[in-house]
Formats: structure tokens, sequence, C-alpha cells
């Protein structure tokens, strides 16, 4: 299974970044093989609909599963008819919210956000 998290620092002991669509960087993590791999987040300089460009590279990574923070109503249209599952994120490193995520502790994000429309958001803020 692959995971997906928006971050800011490539790291596993670092915090998950705030923001989805204006994350700098994903990590891609695979529970099979325990391996992490670091992309960029070119969605996240786009004058508007960061978080539509940002689902469809999340699209792109082949993922199962998103945990993230908060997530905008268009970016979650796209990544629910691609059958992606959406978690809240908790604070703590991304390693802690990986570990959470295997045994069953995170929940299900349900409360989704309209979106920044024209504001470029805080991408470095950390939960």
């Amino acid at each position: 299974m692959k995971i997906v998290i928006p971050i800011d620092m490539p790291s596993l002991d670092e915090s998950i970044s705030s923001t989805f669509g204006r994350s700098k960087k994903f990590l891609i993590y695979d529970t099979d093989s325990k391996e992490e791999c670091y992309i960029d987040n070119f969605a996240r300089s786009s004058q508007g609909g960061a978080g539509i460009k940002a689902a469809q590279v999340i699209l792109d990574t082949g993922a199962d599963v998103l945990i993230t923070p908060r997530c905008g109503e268009n970016a979650v249209k796209v990544l629910h008819e691609s059958n992606i599952k959406i978690f809240q994120a908790i604070s703590g490193s991304v390693q802690h919210n990986i570990d959470q995520f295997l045994q069953g502790k995170l929940l299900k994000l349900e409360d989704f956000h309209g979106g920044y429309h024209g504001n470029h958001g805080d991408g470095d803020r950390h939960i």
C-alpha cells in the first residue's frame, strides 16, 4: 500500500505540513517495502486550483491513502473518485502518523474546507 503525506522537510522525523495543496513536497511511503520517496509539489505555486493539481500529483503516484491535516472540497472530489482514502493527520512526526495509521488509530478526514481561493496559504506552518 502507498501512503502519501504532505511535507515541507524530507524527513520522517519532521512534522506534517499544515497544508495539502501548498505543501512543498509529498512523501510517498510504501508499507510493503518500507521505502520512502519524496517528490516536489509543483502545484504549490499555482495561482489557483493548487488542491486539485496536488490531488492529480497524488493520483499519479498510485497512492491508496492520503494522510493530511486538512483538504479542500475540490481536491477531495478528485481523490474520492479515484478511491483514495483520506485520513486526519495528528500532532507529531510523519513517522508517528504512519505508525498510528498502520495501527488503525487515525480517523478518516471528514471536514473539508472550501479552498483558499487566491490565497497561497502558509506552507511553513506545521501541525
